[in-house]
């Protein structure tokens, strides 16, 4: 059984009252991963909508406010903090990102869960720290900017033409390279073609959007592999 109320502007449901500490703890043990965060405290808008658009840019996830780093539930401070993520979801992000609003009292301290699903519809933008409009995607329990060769994939996808991409020499080689190897950089494409930067993107772009390849994110580069064809 479950209850289903409005928190407000959002329709959420809650679990029993009995399940919902467990809940809680269930999630906090998992630590923070490439879908869940903890925010001890929101302060800023505009931070916060990069996690909300790394999440939706990725595989989606939920956001525990009143949660230290340490997983220790301090509660949320006040109702402002809810404001503030609405503002980021629908001021800051573009195009906005729809969420679900969850409230669990535990031990009499409230924690806030924010709950965001991948988009379907395309890249979303939140402002990095000079306020410019940037692509944000998540790798472990980080957001960082999205690759331009992502974001020009995605581009190439949304065209009604669709994507059209001829076998040429690169085209064959780093084909061939993959089918040998785990992944490949962009700096490793371009030294075993022998081509120009922006070719090797352009390339790498189609291979992506065509689902030929698919990006990796490392701690210091992108890199591309054969996706792997489903079962």
């Amino acid at each position: 059984m479950s209850f289903v109320f409005q928190f407000r502007g959002t329709i959420v449901s809650l679990r029993p009252m009995m399940d919902r500490r467990d809940y809680i703890q269930r999630l906090i043990a998992e630590g923070e991963h490439i879908r869940q965060d903890f925010k001890f405290a929101i302060s800023d808008s505009k931070k916060i909508a990069r996690s909300l658009a790394a999440f939706a840019n990725t595989r989606g996830g939920r956001l525990l406010v009143g949660v230290k780093d340490n997983g220790a539930i301090a509660g949320i401070r006040s109702d402002e903090e809810y404001y503030m993520i609405e503002s980021a979801a629908q001021r800051h992000c573009k195009p906005e990102i729809p969420f679900k609003a969850f409230e669990w009292d535990v031990n009499g301290k409230t924690v806030l869960e924010i709950v965001v699903e991948p988009s379907d519809y395309k890249l979303h933008q939140a402002p990095d720290k000079d306020g410019i409009p940037t692509v944000y995607v998540r790798v472990a329990d980080k957001n960082i900017m999205a690759s331009d060769i992502h974001v020009r994939a995605v581009e190439i996808k949304q065209k009604t033409d669709g994507a059209l991409l001829r076998m040429t020499m690169p085209v064959r080689k780093i084909l061939e390279y993959l089918e040998q190897n785990n992944d490949i950089s962009l700096s490793r494409f371009c030294r075993i073609t022998h081509i120009k930067r922006n070719t090797a993107k352009a390339i790498l772009a189609h291979l992506l959007a065509i689902d030929v390849v698919e990006i990796v994110y490392g701690e210091d580069a992108a890199y591309f592999r054969l996706r792997k064809k489903k079962a």
